[in-house]
Order: C-alpha cells, then structure tokens, then sequence
C-alpha cells in the first residue's frame, strides 16, 4: 500500500504558491467556517502542462488548532465545463505516496467531457513530498547491499532487527514533535481543511490502495461531507495493520507462481521451463546465487526481491522481468538483473521519504507485536507455505515492533450516513487482496462493489480494461452505480480480466521505452509495496 520502489513519477516542476491559512477542522459538526482562498500558480509539466499548484497550511494537532501549523503541497487540473461539480480530490496509497502527479494522470485519463466537470485536485499528505515538514528517517536506508532478508541463523535475524529498531530509533530522534500526529485520522482532517480552502461543501473523493482506508476514515468522521467516493483496491479495514500485512504473503507469493506459470507458458522466448514449477525453482536458484555472488556488487537477495516485486503489483512488468530472468539464468547477465532493479527496484530519495512515512502512519494507526518471538514465529510459519515475500515484508514493518510512540485506535469504519459508493478489487490482488474489498463492501450500507474477475493487478481503473472504466465514468458523470441482487457479501458487477501482456520483441520494447501504457503510467503512481 505504498511504495518500496523509487520509480514514482515526480511532479517535474516546484510547487508553487502562497501558503494559505486555512480554518481548523470543526470535527463533524457539519458546519463550514468561512472558506480560506486557495492561490493557484502555474507548475505545468511536459505530460501536464495545464497542472496548478498551492499551499495550504493546517494544524498539526488538530486538537489544538491555533498550535503549530504544517503545510500541505496541492495540484490542480481545473475544471473547463460549464457547469461543476466541484474538487475531485485523489489518492494514489502508501501510506506515503505523493499525489501532485495524481491529479494531472486522472484528469487526462477521465473521458474529457467528465474530467472537465470537475476541479481534479492532488495532494502531498502531511509528512510526503513537497509538504513540509517531510519525514525522511534514515536516508538511503534501502541501499545494495543489505543483509539477505531470509536469516540463516539467529545472529543473521539479529542483524536485521537491530537494523529495524534502529531506523525506529532515529525516526523517534529526528521527529518527536511530529510522530504523534502520523496517522491516518489526522490526514483525513487534513482532507477536510483542504475541503474548506476550495470553499466547497462537499468533496468527491477517488483514492488506490492506501487511499481507500484513507477515504473510508475520512467518511466516518464527515459523512455529511462526502458526495461521490470511489475506492479501488481496497484496504481491509478489520486487519489494520498487522493482520493485513499477514494476508499479503500468501497473496504475493500467489503471484509469484503467476509469473513462473506466465513464464513457462511462453518457454520458447525465455527457455527456463515449460512447467511453472520448474521455473519457480530457477528463480530459486537465482537467489541463492545472487546470495552468494551479488550480481554486479549490486543485486544480493533482498534487492532481488524488491526487483521482482512489482510484477506482483502489475503484470506489465512480467515481461521486463522475465527478460532479466532468462539473461541471468541462461546466459549470466548481471547487467541485465542490475538494470532491472535499477528500474523497478531501487529507491531514490522520494522513496525514502515515502518509507518513513509508511513507517510514521502504519506504526501509529494501530497496535503492532512487542514481542519479537510474536513476529518471528508468525513469519516462519507463513514463510514455510509463502517463501516469497514473507520474510522481506517482516522487516519492511520490523519497525512497528519498536516504534517510540503509543499506537492508536483504529477507526470503525462502518458507515451508514453515506450516498452510493462505488468500490473496486480484482479477485487475485496480492497488495489488498479479495476480501478486503469485500469486507469493505459490507461495511459501507449503500455501496457497490465492482469486480474484475481473475485480475491480478493492484489498482484497477484507468488502466486499460473498458468495462471497469464505464462503470467509473458513470458515476463521476451521473452518480449511478450497478445494483446486484443478493447479500453484501457478492459483487454487484463483474468485468473481464485485462489481458495478460506478451513476450517483448524487439520492436515491442523500442515501443514501451517511447510510449508507457496506461497502466504503466499508473503502476509508476501508485508504487510498490504494502
């Protein structure tokens, strides 16, 4: 639900703009002080040249909201119709994502007479970005090498987790004024003093991964606010946190067998295989390898595993890493395995920031074990049926188990106060997986859940399958949304699985280098990992 990757796609331009004091929030009272008046300047890039961009400042405790203030980065495509119907404020995950480049992405990828009737309007959480102040606890914490994610021995285990504590540790020194306030009820009050900086009484929300508890809290704590809300790919909200990153293992690990079977499917370009098992065993065999012999000093287990990653996220990657696969496999190209983690797998400095606010905001949201042998016995168990990603997403939240502030409550996020939401989820998404959505569903009365049936991919719409995408346009355009019969527990509408992407030829490749799909372009908004 955010991203481990450092491939985001950066606004491209500095965020412009006077900060603006907005009111503090009235929690739910349903009444909107006067509107403070949102400074719009130009920050246009290559792919939006039309993007806009502000500030707005907003407490940092929002108990006490004439204290300190922090500001928050916003983009803007406005709207060009007639008539509006008002901000569409959008969300790419993490807990960490960056959403500047979101807004410019789904305003040009709405049909144009939709994007046009809305204000598309994308913001840096607090902690994120280009707000300010932003978290970055350790810096270049993810660099080559690290330790292999998979201890051989107690004394590697300890390495790790000292590793952990101590990224907790100094994420507690550098930021102790402002750790209490990473979570996720404070972010959705953040959303709420945007809301009242447009002037808008109510706000139409469309949030990935992250963004749906995101979404969902800030409809509990202002129903009343809420007009239109789209989720896609949808955070359980009955395993915050710990519980859900439990159900990413299997699920990850399913994907992984996905891309030996898609692999062995096509053993005629990549020769490792006809049978997915024996091509999961030669990825095996690689990371053994590369534990023994980092390929170009360079990729070592760990990073193996965040190389390959994202193609659990999005199978558009499947073919890139299948390539790099077959090359080191048969051929023993390291330069082609460096290349793809420098691609898909290396975090950059947006991707550090992006991992000490993940840490700030899961690390707060809820209760995490204290006790070690709790995570240790509970990923040895999962790792012995799910050896995939276990391990690394272990010490990706290793931090929890000795993060410096008290965890919070999570918020009940049932909710009977709403006008028709419309939900998302594919059925094979590793990162929130089927029955989150699902839960979700029955959780929100009034909603409808739209299903892509045998999708593997993490963040469904405005990527390329036209069904799921009619049925986001309706309601951004018209407020409709499909109504199944049966319980909550079913999908009102189903839709066809995209395609599975094919072997890249060398034209092909020439192709993707000048010209990302849509899917693409989302999977590089949304990031990767948790």
């Amino acid at each position: 639900m955010t991203n481990r990757s450092g491939i985001l796609i950066a606004v491209g331009a500095t965020v412009a703009g006077l900060l603006t004091a907005a009111p503090s929030p009235a929690a739910a009272t349903g009444v909107a002080p006067h509107a403070a008046q949102l400074r719009w300047t130009d920050c246009g890039t290559t792919s939006y040249p039309k993007l806009q961009c502000s500030k707005v400042l907003t407490p940092l405790n929002h108990d006490v909201p004439s204290g300190r203030q922090i500001t928050l980065a916003l983009s803007r495509i406005p709207h060009t119709a007639k008539t509006s119907q008002g901000p569409l404020f959008v969300n790419p995950g993490g807990p960490g994502g960056s959403g500047l480049t979101m807004a410019g992405f789904v305003a040009s990828s709405l049909p144009k007479d939709v994007a046009a009737q809305y204000d598309v309007i994308g913001f840096d959480p607090r902690g994120v970005g280009r707000s300010s102040p932003a978290l970055d606890c350790v810096p270049k914490y993810f660099k080559p090498l690290r330790p292999d994610s998979v201890p051989q021995s107690l004394a590697d285990e300890r390495t790790n987790r000292e590793r952990a504590r101590n990224f907790a540790e100094e994420c507690g020194r550098k930021y102790p004024d402002l750790l209490p306030y990473m979570d996720t009820v404070s972010a959705a009050k953040d959303l709420d003093v945007i809301r009242r900086a447009t002037g808008a009484p109510k706000i139409n929300y469309f949030g990935y991964s992250y963004g749906t508890y995101l979404g969902a809290v800030y409809a509990k704590l202002f129903p009343q606010r809420v007009r239109r809300l789209v989720l896609d790919s949808n955070v359980d909200p009955d395993g915050v946190w710990y519980e859900d990153n439990i159900g990413q293992n299997y699920a990850f690990d399913a994907r992984q067998k996905a891309f030996a079977a898609w692999v062995a499917k096509h053993d005629e370009t990549y020769r490792l295989g006809s049978d997915p098992a024996e091509v999961e065993a030669a990825w095996y065999r690689m990371r053994d390898a590369v534990r023994k012999q980092p390929a170009g000093m360079k990729v070592g287990p760990s990073e193996l595993e965040n190389t390959f990653l994202p193609g659990g996220y999005y199978n558009g990657y499947w073919p890139y890493l299948a390539d790099a696969f077959a090359a080191y496999v048969n051929h023993k190209d390291q330069a082609a395995l460096v290349a793809a983690y420098d691609r898909l797998g290396a975090v950059d400095a947006k991707g550090d920031n992006g991992y000490s606010v993940y840490a700030a905001v899961q690390c707060r949201d809820s209760r995490w074990p204290r006790n070690w042998n709790t995570w240790r016995n509970d990923t040895w168990k999962v790792h012995a049926k799910a050896p995939f990603f276990t391990w690394s997403n272990t010490w990706y939240n290793a931090p929890c188990a000795s993060w410096p502030v008290e965890p919070l409550k999570p918020v009940q996020v049932s909710n009977h106060a709403l006008p028709p939401v419309l939900l998302f989820q594919a059925t094979e998404d590793a990162a929130t997986p089927y029955e989150g959505g699902v839960t979700l569903h029955g959780r929100l009365r009034g909603s409808s859940l739209v299903v892509e049936q045998g999708g593997g991919n993490h963040g469904v719409t405005l990527s390329g399958n036209a069904c799921l995408d009619k049925y986001l346009t309706d309601y951004l355009a018209r407020g409709t949304v499909p109504r199944g019969a049966g319980s909550r527990a079913n999908p009102d509408a189903m839709c066809a699985k995209s395609p599975d992407p094919k072997p890249l030829t060398v034209e092909a490749a020439k192709r993707a280098k000048r010209a990302d799909s849509k899917g693409a372009a989302l999977h590089g908004l949304l990031g990767f990992h948790s």
